[in-house]
């Protein structure tokens, strides 16, 4: 997150195409506020337009506005989204979604600086600064021919890369730290300090909604409190029915089931064997925080994951219940921590 820092403050002052790429919920739109604010025209507009909000027609109008008589219910004429943001910024998220018909308009004001209202004929001059976000993998899209390839060079003049949350844990307790705080005093509800096992479970979970999933599983404990995130009550508004919404989820822990662990950390099994003692990271030695972040929260994960499986003495279908995955995810994470050892085996000697 430094080198992203470093690139927007290296490229914010410019009137270059920025094309923003990440995951949902990694801070795109935060990334595109911010060069807008460290550029000399910060005084000028900032326009968010989402092109997946709106149909091709809708979006047309939207951006370009129209004149009067251009279509049915056209009273008067409208202007759109890029003159309103003249002089300034305008932000088009989720560009991978753009209809084909609008991206060769697009490309005309990327050129040219100009375009035409929808039933206009004479053209609008415009001084806009573009930047573009989107979650899509373009190169596939130009591949498909979804995408025209001319304008996707048009927009990528700079590529903003924001890594996703699983793959910069070690800023997980800043974030939680920022959250709470944010969210106590905007609930005016008391702060409370997190213990260590709170965060190692919050570090050991993937985040499929990155820092966005995050700040939601925050905002929740607050709220809420621990008891009122035992489930979702949208979702499962019965304990018996949360087996089968787990199956339907993807793969990882829900949030709320997060939530519900961080609070009551499970008690240690009754007889702790050997494979249930945490191991020292084993990248400890190499002196990287990033390395030992990562292998502390698989060696939480390991633990968790035994714990739960000496307590249904290995019926794994039930403690991926309790884990909150479905059954496949749960097989494959016992495979990848190599968990069929001996102990498991007696285990499962002893029920037979």
């Amino acid at each position: 997150m430094l080198k992203v820092k470093d690139l927007i403050s290296r490229v914010a002052d410019t009137n270059a195409t920025i094309l923003i790429r990440g995951e949902s919920g990694t801070g795109k739109e935060l990334v595109a506020r911010s060069l807008r604010a460290q550029s000399s025209r910060r005084n000028g507009a900032f326009v968010k337009v989402n092109c997946a909000a709106l149909p091709g027609e809708l979006l047309e109008s939207e951006m370009f506005g129209f004149e009067r008589g251009a279509f049915s219910g056209a009273l008067q004429a409208k202007p759109g989204k890029f003159e309103f943001a003249n002089n300034g910024t305008i932000f088009l998220d989720e560009i991978g979604e753009m209809p084909a018909s609008l991206q060769a308009k697009l490309l005309h004001v990327l050129q040219d600086g100009q375009f035409s209202r929808l039933g206009g004929q004479n053209d609008v001059r415009v001084d806009v600064r573009i930047i573009a976000a989107t979650n899509r993998r373009l190169e596939e899209a130009v591949g498909s021919g979804s995408f025209r390839e001319d304008l996707f060079f048009r927009l990528n003049v700079v590529c903003i890369m924001m890594p996703p949350l699983r793959e910069r844990r070690e800023e997980i307790p800043t974030l939680v730290r920022h959250f709470m705080t944010k969210y106590a005093a905007h609930y005016n509800k008391t702060e409370e300090e997190l213990p260590q096992e709170t965060i190692d479970l919050l570090m050991a979970h993937d985040w499929p909604g990155n820092v966005r999933e995050l700040e939601n599983v925050i905002q929740r404990m607050i709220l809420l409190g621990p008891e009122a995130l035992r489930w979702n009550p949208v979702e499962t508004p019965a304990p018996e029915r949360r087996t089968a919404a787990f199956d339907r989820r993807r793969k990882g822990r829900r949030p709320a089931d997060v939530a519900a662990a961080v609070v009551q950390p499970p008690s240690p099994p009754p007889a702790a064997p050997e494979a249930l003692t945490l191991a020292r990271p084993r990248s400890a030695d190499k002196h990287s925080l990033k390395l030992v972040g990562r292998d502390a929260a698989r060696a939480a994960e390991r633990e968790l994951m035994l714990h739960m499986l000496h307590r249904t003495r290995w019926n794994r279908k039930e403690a991926a219940s309790m884990l909150g995955i479905s059954y496949k995810a749960l097989l494959y994470k016992i495979k990848e921590h190599k968990l069929d050892d001996p102990i498991s085996d007696q285990d499962s000697a002893e029920r037979e």
